[in-house]
């Protein structure tokens, strides 16, 4: 049987750069197991699966897989598969659009200049703040000294959809450096929810942007990723919390990330905001 489906670069610089995702369209005849085997076989770091044209209950419904097993929330997955709804499927330009997650409904709007696409935000979930973790362990995991870690602020669990170990690092040379040390990883990941990694240093080799990130996701079948929009907006929650406290509007960070491995540079924005109680978060592509 003949299916449909688009590879992308989202949060892309440029051609052939930006974190790669492959979306197939009318995918409810798939079974879990067909799914996974076409996410093992395409091997990028998610593969996006939209059940039907036809939204449900408002939304459209997204099912989203590494090369190891389904992840019930993405930023950049989702975002591509809200790229190809609104290019291939509505004949209209929607300034809105719900998609139905595992996690649950995660709201997305598109920016048009002169009539033309000219970006995608999603919004995230609330953020939640885990516990603390302990510097040695976190630095063994990712190959580097407990002194290499900035001491500044705290490492610590952070979610808006898919929770993240948070590292910050002083400098451009330690990020580079960094690489997964795979017993100290499997412990650190035993003893925490979340199982992905990201470092982050406010040196950047663009002045125009604010942090430097790597991500690391080893449980998911992720290597390392070029870019997550969910790592993005758990940073900025990150940020407006410990980096930025006093931050009391809109928080935006541009990120740009760096491997030493690959030429894949993205770029990506993501932005918090801290209103009485509540804080929102956003990641765009564009």
């Amino acid at each position: 049987m003949e299916r449909r489906f688009y590879l992308l670069d989202v949060f892309a610089e440029g051609p052939y750069s930006g974190n790669q995702l492959a979306v197939f369209r009318n995918a409810s005849s798939l079974m879990e197991d067909d799914m996974l085997r076409l996410a093992r076989e395409v091997h990028f770091s998610e593969t996006a699966f939209i059940l039907s044209d036809v939204p449900r209950e408002g939304g459209y419904d997204v099912r989203v897989f590494t090369p190891v097993h389904e992840i019930p929330f993405s930023g950049h997955a989702v975002l591509g598969a809200a790229w190809v709804l609104q290019r291939e499927l509505l004949d209209e330009s929607p300034g809105f659009m719900r998609v139905n997650l595992g996690v649950g409904t995660v709201y997305i709007s598109f920016d048009y200049h002169h009539g033309d696409l000219d970006a995608i935000w999603m919004a995230h979930r609330s953020a939640e703040y885990g516990p603390l973790i302990d510097v040695e362990s976190a630095a063994l995991a990712v190959g580097l000294e407990a002194s290499e870690v900035d001491s500044r602020w705290p490492i610590q669990e952070v979610s808006t959809g898919l929770p993240f170990i948070m590292i910050p690092v002083p400098s451009m040379d330690i990020i580079q450096r960094a690489r997964i040390e795979p017993g100290a990883y499997d412990c650190l990941s035993a003893a925490s929810t979340a199982k992905a990694i990201l470092l982050f240093t406010p040196e950047t080799y663009n002045p125009e942007n604010d942090f430097n990130i790597r991500m690391f996701a080893p449980e998911y079948g992720v290597r390392e990723d070029p870019a997550s929009g969910a790592g993005a907006c758990s940073l900025a929650a990150y940020v407006i919390k410990h980096v930025r406290p006093l931050t009391l509007a809109t928080l935006t960070c541009v990120l740009n990330r760096v491997t030493r491995s690959e030429g894949r540079h993205c770029c990506l924005l993501a932005s918090g905001a801290r209103r009485t109680r509540d804080m929102y978060w956003w990641v765009g592509e564009w």
